[in-house]
């Protein structure tokens, strides 16, 4: 077994084992290490491969990851499932890290933490689905902070984040552009008065729902493709398929955590599961086509 499996099957505690606000209370109790005791640590996995000493440094920095976690609430994603993304990524860092740098370890592991998290939302948050390149990727989350405190940005701001991000200025306005956009209602409001009576999009947008023609092709596509997935859903077997029902085909997707306790598993194991669940569902909709 592979020092990262090896890491990854010992180091439990990195799984959030209860609930959400319990867990916070136990991973503030516990004590944050001095520079030299987390140094001997480091020293002891890194020459050593001790999963003792490894243990006790994912568990000095659990709160460090609640504390990225949360700056990604703004996403609508479960807080639980960025923590525990976030997690994996600490352990990354854990068993990269070289004592002998010179640096602590929370200044080298904010990079693994951020970009398990990055990558949970990316997959998970339907504005950013067409989000492929590194490139845009870095866009979009440098925008969105920027956003948060400046209006449209200036033309000479564009081109400094275009430049600096090494995407065209078109890509910027277009991102900028969607993640400023925001609902308009399909109907004039009530109580607008007459002479500030605006156009609303019901007043000039085509009807083409009822064309019989569109209709029917569809169905006839929806048939296919819910026919796709329900074979290849019915090749897995009862507990990936459940877990998969459970985290991608209802309206309230269940946690990590909350199917962890249904299985009496780790939320880590459930992750695993979730994920070869998605690729063997990839792979049936592919022979079934």
């Amino acid at each position: 077994m592979s020092n990262a499996l090896t890491l990854r099957s010992t180091i439990q505690l990195a799984v959030i084992d209860q609930d959400l606000d319990s867990y916070i209370q136990s991973i503030r109790a516990i004590p944050v290490l001095s520079a030299v005791e987390e140094h001997k640590l480091a020293e002891r996995f890194y020459h050593e491969s001790d999963l003792d000493a490894a243990r006790l440094l994912v568990m000095s920095h659990l709160r460090f990851v609640l504390y990225i976690a949360q700056s990604y609430m703004g996403y609508g994603l479960p807080l639980a499932d960025l923590v525990q993304e976030g997690n994996i990524g600490l352990m990354k860092a854990v068993k990269r890290f070289n004592p002998s740098v010179g640096v602590r370890l929370v200044s080298f592991a904010v990079h693994w933490i951020r970009a398990e998290i990055h990558e949970y939302i990316l997959r998970n948050w339907r504005i950013v689905k067409v989000v492929t390149t590194k490139a845009q990727r870095k866009l979009f989350f440098n925008l969105r902070s920027m956003k948060k405190r400046l209006g449209w940005l200036t033309s000479q701001e564009v081109e400094n984040v275009a430049k600096d991000l090494g995407v065209s200025s078109k890509d910027v306005l277009e991102m900028e552009k969607r993640l400023s956009a925001q609902d308009v209602s399909f109907d004039a409001p009530s109580d607008c008065e007459e002479e500030e009576e605006k156009f609303a999009p019901a007043a000039y947008l085509e009807d083409s729902r009822y064309d019989p023609a569109t209709l029917t092709e569809q169905r006839e596509w929806e048939a296919h493709g819910h026919g796709q997935l329900q074979y290849a859903i019915a090749q897995l077997d009862d507990r990936s398929r459940d877990i998969l029902q459970r985290r991608w085909m209802t309206e309230e997707k269940a946690t990590l955590q909350e199917l962890a306790n249904c299985y009496k598993i780790s939320a880590e194991r459930i992750r695993q599961i979730e994920n070869n669940a998605l690729k063997k569902l990839k792979k049936y909709i592919k022979l079934a086509a």
